[in-house]
């Protein structure tokens, strides 16, 4: 079990080890090369969410100005986006404490390319190391002070402009999944 008693899922999406996620978002299009080798929980886990529409919708909920733009909390979804942005509490909860109902394996220990370079993709989570579920951000900058406690799953090879670009609030319109090549 994980935190607060919610399990700690295995996913079985089935990794090709080329994943590609495209996020359309307000903003713009941002394209990630996903590290399924080295964080095979985590982007198995992203990409079941990802096919499953979890994203869609859902809000940037935290900006921290050269710091991280977070997004994946389903608490977003139901939300407008002045409310996201303000932090006001929503139908279902506070943005930024929402999430599937399940934890995933840490994995930054284990990752040889765990390394929070500017564009880098990583999950969220909070004090117990295990407890990752959907929430992820994008560096804004390097930010190698996080190698050693979460987990990077990413990284940015197009939209860099655009990560730069967003804010609280602003939507995630979709995250598909595809492949190198394809």
């Amino acid at each position: 079990m994980g935190l607060f008693g919610e399990p700690l899922k295995v996913p079985e999406y089935r990794l090709a080890g080329d994943e590609l996620a495209t996020f359309v978002t307000s903003k713009g299009t941002i394209l990630v090369r996903l590290d399924g080798e080295g964080a095979p929980v985590h982007v198995a886990n992203f990409c079941e969410l990802a096919i499953s529409g979890f994203y869609d919708n859902c809000k940037f909920h935290r900006y921290v100005p050269g710091f991280v733009i977070q997004g994946g909390d389903p608490i977003t979804r139901d939300m407008s986006s002045a409310d996201v942005a303000a932090g006001r509490m929503g139908p279902n909860g506070r943005p930024g404490t929402g999430g599937p109902g399940y934890r995933i394996k840490a994995e930054f220990m284990s990752n040889p390319r765990n390394s929070h370079n500017d564009g880098a993709l990583a999950m969220a989570r909070s004090a117990d190391p295990d407890s990752a579920g959907s929430q992820f951000y994008f560096c804004l900058g390097a930010q190698h002070g996080l190698d050693s406690g979460y987990t990077v799953f990413g990284q940015t090879i197009e939209g860099r402009d655009v990560i730069e670009a967003l804010r609280s609030g602003d939507v995630i319109e979709s995250v598909t999944i595809g492949h190198a090549g394809a």
